[in-house]
């Protein structure tokens, strides 16, 4: 069975220091729990695991008291929490436990981005580094790959994503069972779970309105007049899904240029094959029409991987004008402005004039086939 070592191992240990709290968000399946097994692997001292989901351990951790956590921690200095979003008020217990117990670490791990951030996020204000894990990235799939196999296995992953669980399927029927049962089972049960929504359909659909707009301006009143809902509820079911990780929301770009359109935004998927079974598309490359969409939507993903494995801090957008003129995807970061255009077969494409003219200290470059691996690893 493949093991492949993550791209956050090394950050998350040089982080795992005494009275800090590391906390480790991402989607369901993403290999959170093996990540951290992994981490606690290469610690020399014994680790108190916890399991949120445990009822009894909500029981445990309910008395708010210094010496209550003491006596559970024993000897303990490493506590392990997973699925931590589900014990309440977790962030004001692990505070506690940080502040008051010496030389204490803690790491906790959640599916539930939305729910964790609200109940830990305030208390452990300067006690606490977060990461965002994803699926599977290209950098992290060099550990098995050479450059021969990664083109057609690059191909496959524009159809099925990048789920760790998906290198022990070989067979295409057995990963489109599995990302099926992704999509009906684990990925929308945060939302259902936590916000009481009690029509899972409507966010299935909307799911899907966004699958086939993808790289595409999506306008929030057109959504809701389809699904027969409201804009506020449209906005609001966006908004949940990019907190579990599912979707992306990418901005219009604009320096008050009056040409450029920022109304709406784009939306991405933060695996390709979540995209696919959701449109109930597994089709070879060879016999689609989307191949721009997929290989967009691919890069897109992994460049959030490597832009939060790197901890590189940029806002993204896209950028266009009335006048269509566009730039997929821009990024501003270290005071300069660098834009992206995506192909997946190897092009000319000019640098826009509008953008050129606008911000002619700018770099202009298209990332296909050929050349996408400086870009993303």
């Amino acid at each position: 069975m493949n093991f492949l070592v993550r791209e956050l191992t090394e950050n998350i240990l040089k982080k795992l220091q005494p009275n800090k709290v590391v906390i480790i968000f991402g989607a369901r399946r993403v290999g959170k729990t093996v990540l951290v097994k992994e981490i606690l692997s290469k610690i020399d001292e014994p680790v108190l695991s916890l399991n949120g989901e445990d009822i009894n351990v909500h029981d445990k951790l309910s008395i708010r008291t210094v010496e209550n956590y003491r006596q559970i921690l024993g000897s303990y200095k490493m506590l392990y929490i997973d699925e931590a979003q589900k014990i309440p008020d977790i962030g004001l217990k692990l505070k506690l436990m940080i502040d008051e117990i010496v030389g204490l670490r803690i790491i906790i791990s959640g599916s539930s981005a939305f729910n964790i951030h609200k109940d830990a996020g305030e208390p452990l204000t300067g006690r606490k580094y977060t990461f965002n894990l994803y699926a599977l990235s290209e950098k992290e799939f060099n550990q098995i790959e050479n450059d021969i196999s990664k083109h057609d296995k690059i191909r496959e992953r524009l159809i099925y994503g990048n789920y760790p669980e998906l290198l022990h399927l070989p067979d295409r029927k057995d990963k489109e069972d599995y990302l099926n049962e992704m999509v009906s089972s684990y990925l929308l049960k945060d939302i259902l779970v936590y916000e009481n929504i009690k029509n899972s359909q409507k966010i299935f659909n909307l799911l899907r309105l966004i699958a086939f707009q993808i790289g595409g301006e999506v306008s929030l009143q057109e959504l809701g007049k389809q699904l027969s809902i409201s804009k506020n509820t449209v906005e609001k079911y966006l908004d949940l899904l990019s907190k579990v990780y599912i979707l992306h929301k990418v901005g219009g770009f604009s320096r008050n240029l009056r040409k450029e359109i920022t109304k709406n935004s784009r939306w991405y998927f933060l695996d390709n094959g979540i995209r696919n079974a959701v449109i109930a598309n597994f089709n070879t490359i060879e016999s689609r029409n989307d191949i721009g969409q997929l290989w967009e939507n691919y890069m897109i993903s992994e460049r959030l991987k490597y832009q939060e494995y790197n901890r590189i801090s940029s806002n993204n957008y896209f950028w266009r004008t009335y006048e269509q003129q566009k730039i997929d995807w821009v990024e501003e970061r270290g005071g300069s402005l660098f834009g992206y255009e995506f192909k997946w077969k190897e092009s000319k494409v000019k640098t826009p004039t509008q953008w050129k003219n606008a911000y002619p200290d700018s770099s202009f470059e298209v990332i296909n086939m050929n050349n996408y691996k400086s870009w993303i690893e």
